[in-house]
């Protein structure tokens, strides 16, 4: 009776498996909520949402861009208009380094005091815009593409050549054999054409700064370089000095058979 009446070994059996099953549920339950891939579908939504706003902002950028290459293309072609319609001839007068400027407000007013208005038509300092660093500060500059040199545009005859002449400051014509020898028009277009994209790109509103690519000086003062880039490509130039940090250096090149300093960046020279 003992062993028919004791239910001890019947009932521990039966806690076993009840309790065995109950621990075994929520451990199942637990890993299949922690794997439920939430963490899958928040990584996905992350990868998603990072990889879809870099093209987009890549994306805003090109209209810009695009849009300031039209407008330079745009602006080239009609300064190439102007250039063709416009009446008179350019010719290139001599004058001090430094003193082009002062050239241009001197024969601007000596034109009007003459009356000279019908033959001399404009008178132009060629420049071009960039980055320079001053005291260790970048900073928007104004430089004078053609030092020593002013463009005047205009009918040449003895009076006109006359006021040109004598307008103070100004020692003379770039000339051959004495008389003055006009630029062709894809000459003044290239002395020009700096300044023109300049404003151009500026009159684009969040058009991306031209960027210059920062090049290692490998010259010395002294070295004969070829310019390939600029109003003097394809002239040859001796190096006076150098200036590391602005990416730039001063040269002698020959204009129409007279040595004249000039400023060009790293990336406008070879050596020969």
């Amino acid at each position: 009776m003992t062993q028919d009446n004791s239910p001890f070994e019947t009932s521990d059996a039966e806690d076993i498996q009840i309790d065995l099953g109950a621990a075994e549920a929520p451990e199942l339950d637990d890993v299949e909520i922690d794997l439920g891939f939430d963490d899958d579908e928040a990584s996905a939504d992350d990868m998603l949402l990072n990889f879809g706003e870099e093209p987009e902002a890549a994306e805003e950028e090109q209209p810009a861009d695009a849009t300031a290459a039209a407008a330079e293309e745009a602006a080239l072609e009609e300064l190439r208009s102007r250039l063709r319609r416009e009446p008179g001839e350019w010719y290139v007068i001599h004058t001090y380094s430094g003193m082009e400027n002062r050239v241009k407000q001197n024969l601007d007013s000596r034109v009007k005091t003459l009356g000279m208005e019908d033959f001399i038509f404009e008178t132009v300092v060629p420049t071009e815009e960039e980055v320079a660093i001053v005291k260790g500060t970048k900073r928007n500059v104004t430089r004078t593409i053609l030092p020593g040199y002013v463009l005047v545009r205009m009918d040449m005859n003895d009076e006109s050549w006359g006021a040109v002449r004598h307008t103070p400051s100004v020692t003379g014509f770039v000339a051959h054999a004495n008389a003055p020898v006009p630029l062709s028009l894809e000459e003044v277009e290239k002395m020009l054409a700096p300044a023109v994209l300049a404003k151009a790109a500026a009159s684009v509103v969040g058009a991306a700064p031209r960027r210059k690519k920062i090049e290692v000086a490998d010259f010395a003062v002294g070295d004969n370089v070829m310019v390939v880039q600029g109003p003097f490509a394809g002239v040859h130039a001796s190096i006076t000095e150098i200036n590391a940090n602005n990416q730039r250096i001063k040269a002698l090149v020959e204009i129409l058979g007279r040595e004249t300093p000039v400023d060009l960046t790293f990336s406008q020279i070879q050596k020969d």
